[in-house]
């Protein structure tokens, strides 16, 4: 198994546990993550710390058990691809939603390069809907 897959696979379960320093301590300090343009966190963040402000803390704060399974992964070189599934619970409205995801992860030098998000935009914004 690579290193850049045995560090992507690290970063679902930290994630999953709730243990943000430890994925962000995978991250080079230029980071580029990059959430679907469309979607309720859509944009590119750089650097570590942008990237807990702009997204984590956001996913805590509004989301009840919210939650991103890699279910499949597909290495090669330095680039990571994750398949998976998101889902929680939006706290404002109390709905839930379901969607799937690819995750497209970047790597150099050991550390994470850049991250891209595809997901269904239009799923992930309905619980959001009062």
């Amino acid at each position: 198994m690579s290193q850049n897959l045995e560090i992507a696979q690290g970063i679902y379960q930290s994630f999953a546990t709730g243990d943000i320093p430890a994925v962000l301590a995978t991250f080079k300090p230029d980071v580029e993550w990059t959430e679907a343009a469309g979607g309720p966190y859509g944009g590119v963040s750089v650097g570590p710390q942008a990237v807990l402000e702009n997204v984590f803390m956001k996913l805590g704060g509004e989301w009840n058990g919210f939650s991103a399974v890699a279910e499949e992964f597909v290495a090669q070189g330095d680039t990571v691809v994750a398949l998976g599934t998101y889902s929680g619970e939006y706290k404002a409205t109390g709905k839930r939603f379901r969607a799937p995801f690819a995750h497209v992860w970047k790597f150099e030098d050991g550390k994470v390069k850049s991250f891209v998000q595809h997901v269904d935009t239009a799923l992930h914004l309905e619980p959001m809907k009062a």
